[in-house]
C-alpha cells in the first residue's frame, strides 16, 4: 500500500525547488522505506537543478540523509524495522568487482544515480501516475523514501544520541572531504596541502589533511566567514581569498618546492582554478579534483608539459575514495571522541518549505552546511 509524502522536486526547465505531494510505493525485495529526519543541502543537487535541462525528468532532490527504517521488503538482511540509519548516496552491495576490491565508491549498484530508477526498471515516487526519480536513487528532500538496502548504513548503539543533522552529513560531505585528503589525495605527515573551497566538503578536507599530519594546510576561499571557520575551527594553518596569495605563501614556506597536494572542493571547478592548482603543485605532487564544474562546460585545459616536467598528477575521485560502509562508522567514532568536528558544520537548519532560502544562503556564502529538518 502506497503512502503520501511531501517532497521538494525539480521539474524540467525549473531552476528552483517546488514543494509537492507524491505517492510512495511499498518497498520491494532488498528495499526499505525510511522516515527521513534530516537532509543536507549539498552543491550537487544545486548543480543538477540549475542545469534546467528541458529533457530531464522530474526528480526528488537530496542525497544526504538520516532517518529511521519504517518497513522492509522481502530478503532485506542489512537492517531491520526501527533501525536508525545514515543514507549513503553511493550504494555498497559488497560483492561487485569495485566493492570486493576495496572501492565501494564505484559500486555497480549506483548505475542509476542520475535518474533514480531502480534496477528492475521501475520507480517508487509517483505524481498522478507519472514516475518520479530520487536523486542518487534516494531523494532525501522527501519526508519518506524507499531506497535499496545497499544504500543504508545502520548505526551502532553508541551512535544513537548523535543529532540527526550531524548524522545526515556523514552520508556525503564528511567522508567525501575527509577522503579527498586522506585517501584520494594521499596526504602524508609533513606535507604542504592547499584546499580550494572551505564549505561542507572542503572543511572536512581540512580536517582530514590535519589528521593525516600535514604541516601546512592552506585554504583558498573568497568568503571571509569560511576562511575564519577554516582556521579557527577546522584546523587550517592559513587561509587566503585568492589563489595567487596562496601560491606566494606556499612558495615561501616550502622554500620554492610548492605544494605536495592541492585539493579542489569549491562550489564549481573552473579552468582558471585548475590551472592555478597545477602551477601551485610541486614536483611529484598531486591535484585532487573532487568538486564538479558547470554542466556542459570543459574545465580541464592545460599544457601536457606542466604535468610531465614536474611528474604532477591530476585525478578525480567519487566520495574521496571512501568506503562508506566502513568510513561512516569510523568518522562517527572520531566525532564521539572529540577528534572530528561535525556540529560546527551545521550553520543553519531549515524546514522543507524553506529549501530555496537554504540554497540561496549557501550560494551567498552564509553557510558551511545548511540542513533540512523534516516535520512529521
Amino acid at each position: 500500500m502506497s503512502i503520501v509524502t511531501r517532497a521538494a522536486v525539480g521539474r524540467p526547465g525549473a531552476k528552483a525547488w517546488e514543494i509537492t505531494e507524491l505517492q510512495l510505493d511499498e518497498p520491494r525485495a532488498h528495499e526499505v522505506r525510511v522516515k527521513i529526519m534530516a537532509a543536507g543541502l549539498c552543491h550537487s543537487d544545486d548543480h543538477v537543478i540549475k542545469a534546467a535541462n528541458p529533457g530531464r525528468m522530474m526528480f526528488v532532490g537530496g542525497h544526504e540523509g538520516s532517518g529511521i527504517v519504517e518497513s522492509a521488503g522481502p530478503d532485506v538482511t542489512r537492517v531491520s524495522e526501527g533501525d536508525r540509519v545514515v543514507l549513503s548516496y553511493i550504494p555498497a552491495c559488497g560483492v561487485c568487482r569495485p566493492c570486493s576490491t576495496g572501492h565501494s565508491s564505484m559500486c555497480v549498484k549506483g548505475l542509476n544515480a542520475g535518474t533514480g530508477m531502480f534496477e528492475d526498471g521501475t520507480w517508487r515516487f509517483h505524481e498522478d501516475g507519472t514516475d518520479v526519480g530520487g536523486f542518487c536513487t534516494l531523494g532525501t528532500f522527501s519526508q519518506y523514501a524507499v531506497v535499496s538496502e545497499y544504500s543504508v548504513v545502520p548505526l551502532r548503539i553508541d551512535f544513537q544520541d548523535i543529532p540527526w543533522e550531524v548524522l545526515c552529513l556523514t552520508g556525503c560531505g564528511v567522508p567525501t572531504g575527509w577522503g579527498s585528503s586522506v585517501y584520494a589525495g594521499g596526504v602524508q605527515v609533513g606535507d604542504a596541502v592547499v584546499i580550494f573551497g572551505a564549505g561542507g566538503v572542503g572543511s572536512n578536507a581540512v580536517q582530514g589533511a590535519r589528521f593525516a599530519g600535514a604541516q601546512h594546510v592552506v585554504v583558498v576561499d573568497p568568503v571571509e566567514f569560511k576562511r575564519e571557520m577554516a582556521t579557527t575551527v577546522f584546523g587550517a594553518t592559513q587561509a587566503f581569498a585568492t589563489a595567487q596569495e596562496a601560491h606566494d605563501y606556499v612558495n615561501a614556506v616550502t622554500w620554492g618546492q610548492l605544494a605536495d597536494k592541492v585539493i579542489l572542493t569549491p562550489d564549481v571547478v573552473t579552468e582558471e582554478m585548475l590551472n592555478a592548482a597545477v602551477q601551485m603543485t610541486g614536483k611529484g605532487g598531486k591535484v585532487q579534483v573532487t568538486a564538479l564544474g558547470h554542466m556542459g562546460e570543459n574545465n580541464m585545459t592545460f599544457r601536457a608539459g606542466a604535468l610531465i616536467t614536474y611528474h604532477r598528477q591530476v585525478r578525480g575521485a567519487l566520495a574521496g575514495d571512501s568506503n562508506l560502509m566502513y568510513d561512516i562508522p569510523k568518522l562517527l567514532s572520531l566525532y564521539k571522541t572529540g577528534q572530528l568536528k561535525l556540529d560546527e558544520l551545521v550553520t543553519r537548519k531549515y524546514a522543507l518549505d524553506e529549501i530555496n532560502q537554504g540554497y540561496q544562503d549557501m550560494n551567498d556564502g552564509k553557510n558551511i552546511r545548511g540542513v533540512i529538518i523534516h516535520e512529521h
